[in-house]
């Protein structure tokens, strides 16, 4: 049997680093929650290649003593814990003591910090968590932190580091985050010499929310404010119309920690019941304010996982807060009453506010130009004439004017007359020769004359089709009937999107594009946006021209063909979440997902009106087999036999 060792305190602090440290994210995510604590009120992360390489936190808070700086990187050395009651009360964002011991631990760091109000500062060195002396240093007031080559001494967690893009996305998501649960504080994020992000520190929320996800999305929120006794939710949801494809842009906080929680995230969307489109997700920002006692943030090395002491309570107040600010928002505007009329004729400017749209027409309307007499033959065609260019045949004529009168023996040729008459110059009539009247076939082959059609000997009889449609009823629903007597229910959207989606699959051709004549920003998540922008290559080969904006957002230049316009955005985000659930590091699987997205926007959607030669088209694909389920798999159509329907009116 082994023996049972004790672990020496190096190979312990690589196993509590793999707890705590497990993507640059994690080192950034320690460092920033340890300077809010310090009372920062500027902070700067800075990192290039991802932060593997380099990766530095500054801030302006209270700083650390000269001869405690050795101290802060022992494991569970903290200055926020002093007996066992403080675990029942956290109110910081850190608190276990490991986050500089673990970082320290599998990197080359270094650390500046000046207290305030002191004269100078000190730095320290740290190689694989091993301590150097500690030396002077001029610094300004607060902390430094340098951590390079992260990873170093574990090769076995660096292999598994993704892109260096991947990395800083996820650093910049996490400090976005952050940014958004402490307003009052200024963030700036710095990549590879670019600043990615400054939030104003202002302490408005809206303006962190702006800076950090977007002018799109600040637009689309709604106010949030609730409370409970000793219980308290603020921020925002967005409105129903402003649904998005994923959860990505669901943000979660309590008493100023960012949390995943699956509780509040029931309690958003429980609130937009009947109010947001199916497969569509509600986006927030949402602070929980409670009694340090109420939670247990010492649930998970990472603390982005809490427990309530209530959760009932909890998911009330953030159910009724977020339901009754969108009934806020939903509310009908109080009608406009227009002023009473006055004798005094409206002033220019004045003149639309005094008369509604109705009245304007009714008062303003032309009267149609009375349609030409029977007697007046001539009339309409001069009219005939002057709208073709002068240019006018018989055949014209005749289709354009009125039927003659039956002619009398003393009338002559009528027709012949009045071709004469429209076609001819006017002549003095006591010259005018007396010769007969061409007759109007004769005038005919001087004219263009209509191709004549072939014979038709035999008519070919319609194919028999074995199923007819009986009709269709919420607009969504194919209703038919077929050869024995079953009676089939087919939805058409789903078979649409099942022969789309094995047109583009079986389609060896390049797929057409159409170009946008104003690119569309499209906001994403960072998850979601490293997913796109490692497929652009992919994207670009199936019609969508597609780049990097900045900020989490990638510009749309152009679509496939077969997309509607208005749905570049909705098109791409569906396809980004699809990208995250089926790992997109597999191509066909990427592939796939893409096809799926294209083949579900180019679809009828339920609701629409159809031609019924298009649901003539469905009903053949589902009647012949082609087509029994959609790409997620989902049935098509369901069948009720003639013993089921009697069944159900007791007549079998």
């Amino acid at each position: 049997m082994p023996h049972i060792e004790q672990l020496s305190p190096h190979i312990a602090n690589l196993i509590a680093a793999g707890e705590v440290v497990e993507r640059p994210a994690s080192v950034v995510k320690e460092l920033l929650e340890n300077a809010i604590d310090a009372g920062a009120r500027n902070v700067t992360v800075e990192l290039q290649n991802g932060g593997l390489t380099y990766l530095r936190v500054t801030d302006d808070g209270c700083g650390i003593a000269p001869d405690e700086l050795p101290t802060a990187f022992l494991r569970h050395a903290t200055s926020k814990l002093r007996t066992a009651a403080d675990l029942a009360a956290i109110g910081t964002l850190g608190f276990r003591g490991e986050a500089l011991a673990a970082i320290a631990s599998v990197s080359h760091l270094d650390i500046f910090s000046r207290q305030t109000g002191a004269a100078s500062g000190a730095t320290l060195h740290l190689d694989g968590g091993k301590p150097l002396s500690v030396e002077p240093a001029g610094c300004p007031e607060g902390t430094s932190i340098i951590v390079r080559d992260l990873f170093y001494n574990t090769p076995a967690r660096l292999k598994f580091m993704k892109q260096d893009r991947a990395e800083a996305t996820a650093i910049a998501g996490l400090a976005a985050h952050i940014a958004l649960s402490h307003p009052d504080i200024s963030f700036r994020l710095i990549k590879d010499g670019r600043e990615e992000l400054h939030t104003p520190g202002d302490g408005k929320s809206l303006s962190a929310v702006y800076a950090a996800l977007g002018r799109d999305f600040a637009l689309a929120l709604v106010e949030v404010h609730g409370r409970d006794g000793q219980l308290a939710v603020d921020g925002f949801v967005t409105k129903p119309l402003a649904g998005r494809g994923t959860r990505g842009m669901q943000t979660f906080f309590v008493n100023g920690r960012f949390i995943k929680s699956q509780l509040l995230t029931a309690a958003v969307e429980e609130a937009y019941a009947n109010r947001l489109m199916k497969g569509k997700f509600p986006g927030c920002v949402l602070n929980v304010t409670l009694p340090a006692d109420m939670v247990d943030v010492n649930v998970h090395p990472a603390k982005t996982v809490v427990k309530f002491l209530n959760e009932k309570q909890i998911f009330d107040l953030v159910y009724h807060a977020a339901s009754d600010a969108l009934d806020r928002d939903g509310a009908p505007e109080p009608l406009h009453t227009p002023p009473k009329p006055t004798a005094q004729a409206p002033k220019p400017q004045e003149f639309y506010r005094s008369m509604t749209a109705q009245e304007w027409r009714a008062q303003n309307e032309v009267k149609r130009p009375e349609p030409p007499k029977k007697d007046a033959p001539f009339i309409a065609v001069t009219s005939a004439s002057s709208e073709l260019g002068g240019r006018v045949s018989v055949s014209d004529f005749v289709r354009r004017t009125p039927a003659p009168p039956a002619k009398k023996p003393e009338d002559g040729h009528i027709l012949p007359k009045m071709v004469e008459a429209a076609f001819m110059p006017p002549r003095d009539e006591a010259a005018k020769p007396e010769t007969p009247a061409a007759p109007v076939f004769a005038a005919q082959t001087t004219l263009e004359t209509a191709p004549a059609e072939p014979e038709q000997t035999a008519i070919e009889p319609e194919p028999v089709i074995p199923w007819r449609i009986a009709g269709e009823v919420l607009d969504t629903y194919i209703v038919c009937e077929d050869a024995e007597k079953t009676v089939w229910l087919i939805d058409k959207h789903a078979a649409h999107e099942r022969v789309n989606f094995d047109r583009f699959k079986a389609n060896l051709e390049p797929i057409m594009s159409q170009e946008l004549l104003t690119p569309v920003v499209a906001q994403f998540a960072a998850a979601e946006y490293t997913a796109l922008v490692g497929q652009l290559a992919l994207l670009r080969e199936f019609g969508f021209a597609c780049e990097e904006f900045g900020d989490g957002a990638i510009l749309i230049r152009a679509l496939p063909a077969d997309i509607p316009a208005e749905d570049a955005a909705a098109s791409l985000e569906d396809l980004a979440g699809r990208l995250v659930e089926t790992h997109h590091a597999d191509p066909e699987s990427a592939r796939d997902a893409l096809l799926h997205t294209m083949a579900c926007k180019a679809a009828i959607k339920g609701g629409w009106k159809s031609d019924e030669r298009e649901l003539r088209v469905l009903v053949d694909k589902v009647q012949s087999g082609e087509v029994r389920f959609c790409p997620h798999g989902r049935p098509v159509a369901v069948k009720l036999t003639k013993y089921e329907l009697e069944k159900m009116f007791k007549r079998a």
